[in-house]
């Protein structure tokens, strides 16, 4: 079909931004469409390994990560934001991969449609 970019600027467990990002993301790869759920900013914090939902009244969104990767999508996390929420690679989910900024951009160019929460 087409190739959907799904862009999460937000963390999880504030609002519904990241909940609804994965669900799309889900929705997408159900659909035979391919998909890529980039993280910037304070999304890249979805792809904390063991994140504490404790409280926060949210759905802790780990294992969905998961789901979207075993499903087919392809997640990203921004290299920079990375750097500024203090994550390193052993500390993320299995299967997100770090890319800077030019990779990014060259993903949105390719992509039909760009979803942003």
């Amino acid at each position: 079909m087409g190739k959907i970019a799904m862009i999460l600027r937000k963390p999880p467990y504030g609002d519904i931004n990241a909940a609804e990002a994965v669900r799309h993301t889900l929705g997408a790869v159900s659909g035979d469409m391919e998909a890529l759920l980039i993280l910037v900013d304070g999304g890249v914090l979805l792809a904390r390994k063991g994140q504490d939902d404790t409280a926060t009244g949210f759905t802790n969104l780990e294992a969905t990560l998961k789901d979207c990767k075993e499903m087919g999508a392809e997640i990203f996390a921004d290299n920079l934001s990375v750097i500024e929420y203090g994550l390193r690679k052993e500390d993320m989910v299995e299967g997100v991969a770090v890319a800077n900024e030019s990779d990014i951009a060259a993903m949105l160019k390719q992509a039909d449609t760009t979803m942003i929460f």
